[in-house]
């Protein structure tokens, strides 16, 4: 075990053990549980990860080993295709987006069931946000917070950006892939390599998510994603190219469910000098801030950021009461 010291000063006991979790189809994927001291009972819950796309596990480690130092047993896994999931050869594996949430979330989501106890969390950073509700296990899942979700769409990216990113993820993605036969994002510096699968749906998202699917499997599709109840609390940052309030909304609209509140929040107000965008919320330096606040959504279902709503379904209650 490695003693951790969190940022309120809080020591705890993180062990990390290696897990392989079979899908229904027959693919292992591989994470890590991170678990609480054993000897805390009872935890406040159990949280799953999800990566971005061609994001590694591992980019979490550090926030999972502080959501276990206050007490959370939390599971990081790669995606088919990705990190320590990967195959021997990405070429001819027809491996999509849709899987990621169909075959794999599913399978994690089981396994999750299975720990110590408490309730059940999804923290999802970018499509990890979205794509929970392909999952028929996703009824099990007892909250979301969502960290820059959608699925990018591409005339929802932010307007001084979306030129630039059109060229690169639209036009230059798909010609990548159709040459090499699969994305080789990691030569090229940008994320890991992807799927062919992966790749082209990115690059083809329409307007309408279902509409990138066969006509006889829409409906289908649309009534799973409706089927997800559980509160999601959706988080964007007002410098994130990808994740704008426009972008994140069409996510959370798929969801008619559950009750979602979107907030907006800026880097002054999380204390940032810098820039923040799609990945820097996830960074070890949130962790006084942006990390510290979001267990009060993770523990009890309270949104830290109240003044920064921008949108709720149903209406949110934003009062002092509430609020504190």
């Amino acid at each position: 075990m490695t003693p951790v010291i969190d940022a309120a000063g809080t020591v705890g006991r993180v062990l990390a053990e290696a897990v392989a979790i079979r899908c229904r189809d027959g693919y292992l994927l591989h994470g890590h549980l991170w678990r609480a001291d054993p000897r805390r009972e009872p935890i406040p819950g159990v949280v799953v990860v999800n990566p971005a796309t061609g994001v590694l596990a591992r980019y979490y480690h550090a926030y999972a080993r502080f959501l276990a130092g206050h007490g959370f047993d939390v599971l990081t896994y790669d995606y088919r295709g990705i990190g320590a999931s990967r195959p021997a050869t990405l070429k001819a594996r027809g491996i999509r987006w849709r899987d990621w949430g169909e075959l794999d979330f599913d399978a994690v989501v089981r396994w999750a069931n299975g720990c110590r106890g408490g309730p059940l969390s999804v923290v999802g950073h970018s499509i990890g946000g979205f794509l929970p509700g392909f999952a028929e296990a996703a009824d099990r899942v007892d909250r979301f917070l969502t960290v820059g979700a959608q699925f990018a769409y591409w005339p929802d990216y932010a307007a001084g950006s979306r030129l630039r990113m059109v060229a690169k993820w639209h036009l230059a993605m798909p010609a990548v892939t159709a040459l090499a036969g699969y994305f080789p994002g990691r030569r090229l510096g940008w994320l890991e390599d992807l799927p062919a699968g992966v790749a082209y749906e990115w690059s083809f998202r329409r307007a309408r998510m279902e509409l990138s699917y066969p006509p006889g499997q829409r409906e289908a599709i649309l009534a799973r994603l409706a089927a997800v109840g559980a509160p999601i609390l959706a988080v964007g940052t007002t410098d994130d190219e990808f994740g704008t309030p426009s972008a994140i909304r069409r996510g959370l609209g798929y969801y008619t469910s559950s009750p979602r509140t979107q907030v907006q929040l800026t880097p002054a107000e999380l204390g940032a000098t810098a820039s923040i965008g799609h990945f820097g919320l996830f960074h070890a330096s949130w962790s006084g801030t942006f990390w510290t606040n979001a267990l009060g959504w993770l523990r009890d279902g309270r949104n830290p950021w109240p003044e920064a709503v921008v949108h709720a379904t149903p209406p949110c209650r934003c009062d002092t009461e509430a609020s504190r």
